[in-house]
């Protein structure tokens, strides 16, 4: 299997399966190779599970027939302009309930990410959100928001989820079912 390793300045180490099944190892930039190489080969068997998992999902998802065209520029840009729109007023009602404070906000169009939140308080969220049920875009919004409280997936960042979203599981099982559809008009 190939591994791509992405040093930067982080302080810890992490490993991603892609969408396109590639295998990517995040360490800090002066961290040995040695101490990678360990962490790979006692990841194995993770990376291993979660790469069969992903080339199934790959497999399902061009057996499916296909549910719709590819969205236009100007859908694209409808999108957008209603989630700059929806959005700004959910983050501002929910960082009130968290209490946390956030910097810019912005709407793009993303491969790969629903939202993110930067170590600064900003952040982005992906426009095809207004093709999901509101419950769903809640979700990321709080998702994101908890980030500026735990900039991980700790269970301490889940529990902060929890406290505002009980059914957080239930949400976030259905963007990961269903999210490859919102790109389809």
């Amino acid at each position: 299997m190939d591994i791509e390793l992405i040093r930067s300045d982080r302080r810890s180490l992490c490993i991603e399966i892609t969408s396109d099944c590639k295998v990517l190892v995040r360490a800090p930039r002066r961290m040995p190779e040695r101490d990678i190489n360990r962490f790979i080969g006692e990841k194995a068997d993770w990376i291993d599970i979660h790469l069969r998992k992903m080339q199934k999902r790959r497999e399902e998802q061009n057996k499916a027939p296909e549910t719709g065209r590819a969205l236009s520029e100007q859908d694209i840009r409808l999108l957008t302009t209603r989630a700059k729109r929806v959005i700004p007023s959910k983050v501002r009602k929910y960082a009130e309930i968290i209490g946390v404070d956030y910097g810019r906000i912005t709407i793009r169009m993303q491969k790969s990410r629903w939202g993110s939140c930067s170590g600064q308080g900003n952040l982005n969220f992906n426009c095809l959100l207004m093709n999901a049920p509101e419950e769903i875009i809640d979700y990321v919004v709080v998702h994101e928001l908890c980030h500026r409280k735990e900039m991980n997936h700790s269970p301490r960042f889940w529990a902060e989820v929890e406290k505002i979203l009980p059914d957080y599981k239930n949400r976030r099982r259905w963007l990961k079912d269903h999210g490859n559809e919102l790109g389809k008009k």
